[in-house]
């Protein structure tokens, strides 16, 4: 019998650590059984073959399903997607524009999971032209391969394609680069909590410091 394991991943671990106790309370009472997996998705996971991870971060999803033999993910808006019960927020007709994560660019299931629970909130979304299997980074997988206002310049224009000035992401790189660019994101975990979707630390040098750490420890 597979185990399931739910791996909140690092950028999440760090935006709002408490928030994997919440999604790892929701889904042993929602879903089934899941256990927490905190080793990051770029060390080996130590878990056995025919495992399933549930990810929130969509870096962590394509490590995990493509470096390691036995090992199958799935994101957690496909489960939540999936439950016949969940108390959405109503958003009252907000207007968002989407950034589809690019490490599940070729994943049109995950895109249509995020545009579904967007729908089931009262969300109306104003498609940027490039997005879900034809979305383009947001800027930040440029770092350190570019300068730094090099990199800033990317995600300006990145922001400046999204019709809307709230823009729903589902990775937390995302919400810096948003942020940066002028725009307001909205996390998707935090419009499901109902909670506000936080920028924190903007300085892109400084936040890949804090994920470097995270990372080397766990």
């Amino acid at each position: 019998m597979k185990k399931t394991y739910f791996n909140p991943g690092c950028a999440l671990s760090i935006y709002k650590p408490d928030m994997e106790n919440k999604i790892l309370k929701f889904l042993n009472e929602s879903y089934e059984d899941v256990e927490l997996h905190k080793i990051c998705c770029q060390h080996n996971p130590q878990l056995e073959s025919g495992s399933l991870i549930i990810n929130v971060c969509a870096g962590c999803d394509r490590r995990f399903r493509s470096l390691y033999e036995g090992i199958s993910t799935i994101s957690i808006w496909e489960i939540i997607n999936g439950l016949d019960e969940f108390n959405y927020p109503d958003y009252k007709g907000l207007k968002v524009s989407v950034q589809d994560a690019c490490p599940v660019r070729e994943k049109p299931q995950v895109h249509q999971a995020v545009r579904n629970l967007l729908k089931k909130m009262n969300i109306d979304i104003v498609e940027t032209e490039l997005c879900g299997t034809r979305s383009i980074c947001c800027g930040d997988n440029f770092y350190p391969s570019l300068p730094v206002d090099t990199i800033h310049r990317k995600m300006k224009e990145r922001a400046d394609s999204m019709p809307c000035d709230d823009v729903c992401v589902y990775c937390v790189s995302c919400i810096k680069s948003m942020h940066i660019g002028g725009k307001n994101p909205r996390h998707l975990m935090d419009l499901l909590m109902g909670e506000s979707t936080e920028p924190q630390i903007s300085d892109t040098i400084e936040w890949h410091e804090q994920l470097q750490e995270y990372i080397d420890v766990h």
